[in-house]
């Protein structure tokens, strides 16, 4: 081999270590960034963008890795809200409990609605979650520690630890940042994992992962426990954060909008549905001090992305700069 000559296998691990390493400056910036982040913008507004970016995370490893589309997320997301909110304000739990019962109580209803939807496929699969989110949608109306709607309201923050004022809006920040990069991390961790290569296959083809010997019912229904605890984790720390639960929270809206991020970001990628929960959330504070109708607005702007970017933001710029390659 001449010298101008390169292997293809040397070429491969050269770039492999070129992307290891842009991932990692984006990933530094994007820490630092996330860090300074509340002294630049409004702080409860970027908690928002962490929350709802981490349920989008959370949706993603459903539909994104497992291959399963589920129209019933928000009962997940809500239902941790309410289990959270009542602990913590009628029941005196600190911080810490009230978002790991909340979380604790999702997981839980991701197990009852898994064993009821896991064995069908497509728009069958996705219209049993729709229907199950549905029925505690109605519970939310109707049961009585929940509020009708009204929702809880006041809900007090206290301190995290008995130590950490969670009143002061720094310490809720981070206190937040902190519970989406564990979120976050525990997603990234699960994708890298055999379990999460078995969920690529059974997303590719599910036939030759069970002709392989793999159980992928048990597969699927370990991630939609795993996706619906992290939504929980997501909407236990917003009650948090607004001092709220309502109905909101578990509408069939709400599932329809984490769809919308998801597919807005990248779905399929890690930090895809992150930039689409902050693209939808920022349109919505935006939109709603103008004339403009929001819900229009933002339906425009899918139905681009759909039309020109069907990979997503993150999708669709990863697939460029990788096309650029030889």
């Amino acid at each position: 081999m001449t010298d101008t000559q390169v292997s293809p296998s040397r070429f491969a691990a050269g770039a492999s270590a070129v992307d290891a390493t842009w991932r990692a400056v984006l990933l530094g910036i994007g820490l630092l960034a996330a860090v300074a982040a509340p002294f630049v913008l409004y702080p409860v507004f970027v908690m928002k963008v962490l929350c709802f970016a981490l349920f989008a995370c959370a949706f993603n490893l459903l539909i994104g890795f497992a291959g399963l589309l589920s129209f019933g997320h928000a009962a997940f997301f809500g239902a941790a809200a309410y289990v959270s909110a009542h602990a913590a304000k009628v029941w005196g739990l600190t911080p810490e409990l009230s978002i790991l019962l909340g979380t604790l109580c999702a997981a839980a209803l991701g197990a009852a609605f898994g064993v009821l939807a896991i064995r069908r496929q497509g728009i069958y699969f996705a219209m049993i979650t729709l229907a199950l989110a549905q029925m505690i949608f109605f519970l939310a109306l109707q049961l009585p520690f929940t509020h009708g709607e009204d929702g809880i309201q006041a809900v007090p923050r206290g301190h995290l630890f008995g130590v950490i004022d969670l009143n002061q809006p720094l310490s809720m920040y981070y206190t937040v940042l902190a519970v989406f990069l564990f979120g976050f991390a525990v997603i990234w961790r699960t994708v890298h994992s055999p379990f999460g290569q078995v969920l690529k296959a059974i997303r590719e083809n599910e036939a030759r992962a069970v002709s392989l010997g793999y159980r992928t019912e048990r597969y699927k229904l370990l991630a939609f426990v795993l996706s619906a605890g992290l939504a929980g984790l997501a909407g236990a720390t917003k009650a948090l954060v607004f001092q709220l639960a309502s109905l909101t929270d578990v509408t069939w809206q709400m599932s329809g909008e984490v769809v919308l991020m998801t597919l807005l970001g990248g779905m399929g990628t890690l930090f895809g549905p992150a930039v689409g929960a902050a693209l939808v959330v920022t349109l919505q504070n935006y939109l709603a001090a103008t004339q403009w109708p929001v819900t229009v607005v933002i339906g425009v702007i899918f139905v681009v992305c759909v039309l020109l970017f069907r990979r997503g933001i993150v999708g669709e710029i990863a697939q460029r700069l990788g096309g650029r390659r030889p």
